[in-house]
This record gives C-alpha cells, sequence and structure tokens, in this order.
C-alpha cells in the first residue's frame, strides 16, 4: 500500500485525543480539599491471535488494534517480512484480533500466554529478540540537528493524549524534519508496535527515518528499534546502561534527555550534522508541564 498525505497538517496520522472511548472523566479531591475533575485515559485487553494460536493478551487503549497486532508480532519475529499477510480481523465485542498468514506458522510456542501489564512489565521473549541482532548493522544515515529541535517542536505542541490526560506513552515515526505516525498507548512497548504495524502495512521504508519516542531508552526500546530496520531513536527521557551499549553495537544514532536546546547523544554522534542556529531554538522551562507527563 502506498503512503498518501491525506491531511492538511502534514501527518500521515495524528492523535486524536477526543476520540470517544480513549479518556473519561473522573471526580476527585484536590490538594486543598476541593471537588475536581480531570480526564483519565482508558486502558482495556486486547487479546492478540496468530492463525489459530492465542499469543498474548495486551492492555492497551483500544485504538489501531490491527496495528498493534501486526507490529507485536512482526516485532516479536513471530511474522517475518516474507510471511505473506491475509487478513487481520478485529472483534470490537470479545476485543481480539486476529492475524492471519498465507502459510501456517512455526512462531506461536515462542510466547505463553501472559497479559502485558500498563506498568511496562510486558512479557517478551528477549532472548529471541538478542538473537535478531546478531550481524544486524544499521544504516549510517546523518542526522541534522535543525531537523530534530524541528521535530521536537511539532511533536511537543501537537494535540495528543501525552498533553491532554498523560499516564500514557507516545512514539513518532519522523522523516526528516517532518513527523508522520504519532501512536499512543499506556505502555511504550504498544506504541512502538503500532508503529510498526503501520509500517508493515503501508510499505514504509526505515532506513531514512526517526523514532521519537517519550519513553525511556532502554535495552528493549533499542532492540525494538533496530530491528525495524530504524537507524535513528530520540528521546525526551533517560538512557539505561544496557540500551546505550546494544545502540553502540549495532551502529543506532541514540539520542536523549531533548528538551529545548539540550539533549545528549551516546550512540552516534559521528552521524550528526551540526547545522542549527541555536540561537533561533527556544530553550525549554526546567519545569515544562510535557517533562514527566508521561
Amino acid at each position: 500500500m502506498a503512503i498518501a498525505d491525506t491531511s492538511d497538517h502534514g501527518w500521515l496520522l495524528a492523535p486524536d485525543p477526543d476520540r470517544p472511548g480513549l479518556t473519561r472523566a473522573v471526580t476527585g479531591t484536590d490538594h486543598e480539599g476541593r471537588k475536581t475533575e480531570i480526564r483519565v485515559v482508558e486502558e482495556r485487553p486486547l487479546t492478540i491471535y496468530l492463525n489459530s494460536r492465542e499469543i498474548v493478551t495486551a492492555m492497551t487503549i483500544g485504538d489501531y488494534p490491527e496495528y498493534l497486532a501486526l507490529g507485536f508480532l512482526r516485532n516479536q519475529g513471530m511474522i517475518g517480512p516474507e510471511d505473506e499477510v491475509t487478513g487481520i480481523d478485529y472483534d470490537d465485542e470479545i476485543a481480539t484480533v486476529v492475524v492471519r498468514t498465507a502459510v501456517v506458522t512455526d512462531h506461536e510456542e515462542k510466547l505463553a500466554k501472559k497479559t502485558r501489564t500498563s506498568g511496562c512489565a510486558v512479557g517478551t521473549v528477549f532472548g529471541d529478540m538478542m538473537e535478531g541482532l546478531e550481524g544486524l548493522c544499521l544504516p549510517a544515515t546523518q542526522v541534522r540537528t535543525s531537523d530534530l529541535y524541528a521535530l521536537a517542536k511539532a511533536i511537543n505542541t501537537v494535540p495528543s493524549l501525552y498533553l491532554t490526560a498523560g499516564a500514557i506513552h507516545g512514539t513518532v515515526l519522523c522523516q526528516g524534519d517532518r513527523p508522520l505516525v504519532y501512536m499512543e498507548d499506556v505502555g511504550r512497548h504498544n506504541a512502538v508496535d503500532k508503529v510498526a504495524g503501520w509500517m508493515a502495512l503501508n510499505g514504509a521504508t526505515a532506513a531514512d527515518k526517526v523514532l521519537y519516542t517519550t519513553g525511556r531508552l532502554t535495552s528493549e526500546m533499542v532492540i525494538k528499534t533496530a530491528l525495524m530496520g530504524i537507524p535513528v531513536l530520540v528521546s525526551r527521557s533517560g538512557f539505561t546502561a544496557w540500551g546505550v551499549e546494544i545502540a553502540q553495537q549495532v551502529g543506532l544514532t541514540l539520542i536523549g534527555r531533548m528538551r529545548g536546546q539540550r539533549f545528549v547523544c551516546l550512540s552516534g554522534a559521528e552521524r550528526l550534522v551540526w547545522d542549527a542556529d541555536l540561537s533561533k531554538v527556544p530553550d525549554e522551562p526546567k519545569k515544562s508541564g510535557r517533562k514527566g507527563a508521561a
């Protein structure tokens, strides 16, 4: 399927924080004892099948279940690029997605039945993901610092659940200085899997893309990005040591703590093109409303 820009704002797929069913109003009491009403993010179970085999139940906000299911199976190596997907069937009443392939796969046993929690304690086959990194070397794609600042500004100002309700993670597929697809979910892994599913169904290339996330740059986030073939991973948040080590191993440009004029690159600094005029980049207050919203 060819990618077409049908939006007025340049995004291929932007967040829709007003979409029914994603949040609900809850009344509580604030720090001064007054009644207050806020919007909180919904979460619900979604069971994913690969052909006739039940694979996993994920806690999710419920949007784009087809992208989530396909992306999860692709990122776990249970469906490869060579596997033909013949159908993705979603049943809202029983909260189930069935991904069907032309040839019966033998990957289903890679996952025991588990529930992925909103606390990000996901049941993944980490060893299998690590095996997928053997011999992997990502393209040495250059990154303009001016593009990084432009992306951060666009992503941090677009209406989203992240800004509206918090308690959620966002992942954005970008190209150059343009954000393309923005996915959100209660778990950062779900958000990445939705992006992977979108890429698979739309035939999107990876070598010229940047992945921006609001979450921490952990080993699993780095591994998923690398296995998707995306050479650049950027976050507002910090790093883990193993995430940095894996990024260096596979040639992933890893940039974190990106707020205002500041960022830190712990892998791939030689691929940065320092073309930004910082006098034209607004700095971000230390007490930013965006910081820690997830």
